[in-house]
């Protein structure tokens, strides 16, 4: 299938199919399950780089330098993330979607459990550190695979036109981990003193995730193969040349757009979700307790967005949905941190709501997902997925920084308004192309 003919069936009209059936929802949720616990295991990171920068580096590492060691080490779990991704989707477009999907959510829980025993600087020196710069890379690997091969293990199980409420609800399930991990660092730092954190109270939340990561795996034994695949296979339809080379070769279109709109996730999702609770205090002056209630939030109306966005790529289309989802969350992100910057006065509720227009996030699988044909459909989006999240996750605070000199503490808005405009842009092109 050309580019041309696999872009523009993205809107194409589906004929009636049967509805999601008590299969589909089994399937729906136990890999919204997986999503969340291991994407739990990939974020509880970040919320804990204080307590990680003070006990594996050397004491007398002043606080600041200690903390951006740990955010590089965070970031390579970002960069590691495209050799997962393509490796996984390689044998997931050969061997089959269900064993990847099993192994990404073993190679996740393993590292998250082995990090949570890691000795600490003052134990072994100079190897702690560099062991938990290899249990992130693990990370980085084992997330690369499962968000691609969970897209499309859900969308080639759902009836086609429940696709978007399909990918919809497992980036529900992603974004849920989240707020999984911000609540569990909410709560130790509310019973903990800052000693017992320091002790032992931070490895709680790998030690937990390293446990539910191992259910995941056990629970993810009762699904099936897509029946997608399944077809394929038994009709000698599977690729019989490198996936990716075929990818490279026939589809860079598909390519290119599942880039440009994973940059608009990438920007929504760390700005505006992982990012804001730290930058509001700082460039604000927003009281870090109520920035943090404000994160939590925001992550629930973002958990029911990607829902509600999927559920309507699924009634009007999913370019169409993009596009005005895209243009109302320029408008969210505006108006949040103009009111940011006039005090404050309605952050709690205008924070909630961004989240909520984040949700648009749950609709670019979607497209991505139709962006390819079936024989290599996981290579294509791991790719294009992996490679521009690398890109774009790892250096979103060097673009905000930069932005930062020219437009000042509004330079996080500019940034994800920038990427919006792109999505607008993307999707206005492939309606315009498909109804000429």
């Amino acid at each position: 299938m050309s580019d041309a003919t696999t872009l523009q069936a993205t809107d194409a009209p589906r004929p009636a199919v049967r509805p999601l059936d008590r299969r589909d929802v089994r399937t729906l949720l136990l890999s919204a399950l997986g999503g969340a616990l291991e994407f739990y295991d990939f974020v509880v990171f970040v919320f804990l780089t204080q307590q990680l920068g003070a006990l594996f580096f050397p004491q007398g590492t002043a606080s600041w330098l200690a903390q951006i060691k740990v955010y590089g080490i965070f970031a390579a779990g970002y960069l590691a993330r495209p050799l997962g991704g393509i490796v996984m989707a390689h044998f997931g477009d050969r061997s089959g979607r269900k064993k990847m999907f099993t192994l990404s959510v073993f190679l996740m829980a393993l590292p998250t459990l082995a990090i949570g025993l890691l000795p600490t600087y003052a134990q072994i020196g100079m190897l702690a550190p560099l062991f938990l710069l290899l249990l992130r890379i693990v990370q980085g690997i084992a997330v690369g695979g499962e968000v691609p091969g969970a897209w499309v293990f859900v969308a080639e199980h759902a009836p086609s036109t429940r696709t978007g409420f399909a990918c919809g609800s497992l980036t529900a399930g992603l974004t849920a981990g989240i707020l999984i991990g911000s609540l569990v660092a909410a709560w130790l730092n509310a019973r903990l003193t800052p000693a017992q954190l320091l002790d032992w109270g931070w490895r709680v939340p790998f030690l937990l995730g390293g446990v539910f990561g191992f259910a995941a795996v056990w629970l993810r034994r009762w699904l099936s193969e897509t029946p997608v695949f399944a077809e394929m296979r038994e009709r000698q339809e599977l690729s019989r040349e490198l996936p990716l080379r075929v990818v490279l070769a026939g589809h860079r279109r598909g390519v290119v757009v599942s880039m440009l709109v994973t940059w608009m996730l990438t920007a929504a999702v760390v700005v505006l979700i992982l990012m804001l609770p730290t930058l509001a205090p700082k460039g604000f002056g927003i009281p870090p307790r109520l920035a943090f209630l404000g994160n939590a939030l925001a992550a629930c109306a973002l958990t029911a967005g990607c829902i509600v966005y999927g559920w309507l790529a699924d009634r009007f289309g999913a370019l169409r949905t993009l596009l005005a989802g895209s243009l109302l969350l320029i408008a969210g992100t505006w108006a949040l941190f103009v009111d940011l910057a006039a005090g404050g006065t309605h952050f709690l509720a205008l924070y909630a709501l961004a989240g909520l227009l984040v949700g648009v996030v749950g609709v670019v699988p979607v497209v991505m997902v139709q962006a390819f044909p079936p024989p290599v459909r996981f290579s294509g989006l791991s790719f294009s997925y992996n490679v521009a999240y690398a890109v774009f996750g790892a250096g979103t605070a060097a673009m905000i920084g930069w932005l930062a000199v020219h437009a000042g503490r509004m330079a996080p808005a500019y940034y994800v308004v920038i990427t919006a405009v792109v999505s607008v842009i993307v999707s206005g092109w492939l309606l315009a192309r498909r109804e000429r």
